[in-house]
């Protein structure tokens, strides 16, 4: 079954959340095996600043899916606008990207530092002491993740040598 691409992507602005749901889905899936979203890339970078945390979301995610047909260093010349979501005015967002960080971690080593940086400086002080224990932890768990694969990184190139 062949996916039309440019219209999926259109769907991601569809008022039906169903529709936008099985859009975002399909972009995923195919994220993870083609580079065919790839050529969005800036329209998604535009996301990241929509009024909508939906669309903003979707953003975040389809970047990261991304992050490894990365050729052009897109990701990179919006990672800074990309990591101040981890303080998205909504924590539902912020905790979206915070997840999805370990994706553009592995992808895209170069930027680790800044991602890791960026977690580490973050103030969550900003959310409601109900959802400040809920980002505190996925900023813990996704720090693991990624110095975890820093880490092995590390010992893999050190076995090497001897």
């Amino acid at each position: 079954m062949s996916v039309n691409i440019a219209e999926t992507f259109e769907l991601l602005f569809n008022k039906n959340n169903n529709v936008v749901y099985k859009a975002l889905q399909e972009l995923q899936k195919q994220s993870e095996e083609t580079d065919c979203v790839y050529p969005y890339m800036d329209r998604l970078s535009d996301m990241l600043d929509s009024d909508n945390s939906y669309i903003r979301t979707r953003g975040l995610t389809l970047l990261a899916y991304n992050a490894k047909w990365d050729k052009d260093y897109k990701i990179d010349e919006v990672i800074d606008k990309y990591l101040k979501h981890i303080t998205d005015a909504k924590p539902i967002t912020a905790r979206q990207c915070i997840k999805l960080l370990p994706i553009i971690a592995k992808h895209k080593p170069e930027l680790k530092n800044d991602v890791l940086s960026a977690l580490h400086k973050a103030d969550i002080s900003i959310y409601e002491d109900s959802m400040q224990s809920l980002v505190y932890k996925d900023i813990q768990k996704t720090l693991k993740v990624i110095q975890k694969s820093k880490n092995h990184t590390f010992l893999f190139c050190r076995k090497k040598e001897h």
